[in-house]
């Protein structure tokens, strides 16, 4: 275990296994670095893994103040992860809230003209609340949970928003992981947790406005998503049809915690793509594969 601090005073949390090529997982909303588990124990056996609880997210601190949470200063926080454990072409994975994370990283710091900082990005579980016809009342519900998490509590928050109809696939297929997962999230802060929900989830941009940004993302992409999983669903077609090194595995049967629900085969397809990266076999797809962005409907 080990403390980073990042640029604004904020220490993180840090635990890093294996040896070899660096991997950064980046956790969700509901999750912490614990959420990795399966994957920890697989790759750290050929790889370097590395995982890190978000600010909010003790034992990370927890800023008061929520102007200390955003979408920008999530991004940041990855990025002084990366510098303060000096990690060199990494890989990095993002689930939910840690695959926008990712993704804005890619965005800021893996464009065409500059040299990347990640070898690889992989968004899994990514878009909740991103398309234009729900993006405002994701906003105006994310303040909502955020109000009654201050009002109720974490094992509240624990027994409702974490039995959502993209969670219910892990108490089905896994009742005891579920209970885990669900024991962990009630463990959070409260302070911390509405922050997050307040000042990161409730104000980040919208996935559609940031096309041509996603668009110069020059690295390998993985985009992975649960096929009951129907708020990333669309957001993922248009982050595979706008990135053009991006590829797109859709996982049956799963909703939204997919590493969770499906760890061996989410490893087989994330260790898959890895090696097609390391082994220099990922190319950017034939510029006559290239849909339009929006789909046969339209931009909607």
């Amino acid at each position: 275990m080990t403390t980073i601090t990042t640029d604004d005073g904020v220490k993180l949390h840090c635990e890093d296994s294996g040896a070899g090529t660096p991997i950064v997982f980046v956790h969700e909303f509901a999750g912490d670095s614990r959420s990795w588990e399966p994957q920890v124990r697989h790759f750290s056996r050929r790889w370097r893994c590395i995982t890190y609880n978000a600010r909010g997210y003790p034992p990370s601190d927890v800023p008061q103040d929520v102007e200390r949470y955003s979408q920008e200063r999530v991004r940041e926080d990855l990025r002084c992860v990366l510098e303060g454990l000096d990690l060199r072409g990494a890989h990095i994975v993002g689930l939910s809230m840690g695959a926008f994370a990712t993704l804005h990283f890619g965005m800021r710091y893996c464009a065409q003209g500059a040299p990347a900082r990640a070898r690889s990005l992989t968004l899994a579980g990514c878009g909740t609340g991103a398309h234009p016809a729900v993006y405002a009342q994701f906003q105006q519900d994310a303040r909502a949970l955020a109000d009654g998490i201050e009002r109720l509590g974490m094992a509240h928050f624990a027994a409702t928003y974490g039995h959502g109809p993209a969670r219910v696939q892990l108490r089905e297929k896994d009742p005891r992981g579920f209970a885990e997962f669900a024991r962990q999230l009630a463990e959070h802060s409260a302070t911390g947790s509405a922050n997050t929900m307040r000042g990161y989830q409730a104000r980040r941009p919208c996935l559609y406005e940031l096309t041509e940004e996603m668009g110069r993302i020059d690295v390998p992409v993985l985009v992975m998503t649960g096929d009951e999983d129907e708020p990333c669903l669309e957001p993922s077609l248009l982050i595979k049809r706008t990135i053009p090194q991006a590829g797109l595995a859709m996982l049956p049967r799963s909703g939204h915690a997919i590493n969770l629900e499906e760890p061996a085969l989410f490893n087989r397809l994330l260790e898959d793509f890895l090696v097609q990266v390391e082994t220099g076999r990922y190319a950017a797809r034939d510029a006559a594969t290239r849909p339009s962005i929006w789909g046969p409907g339209g931009k909607p």
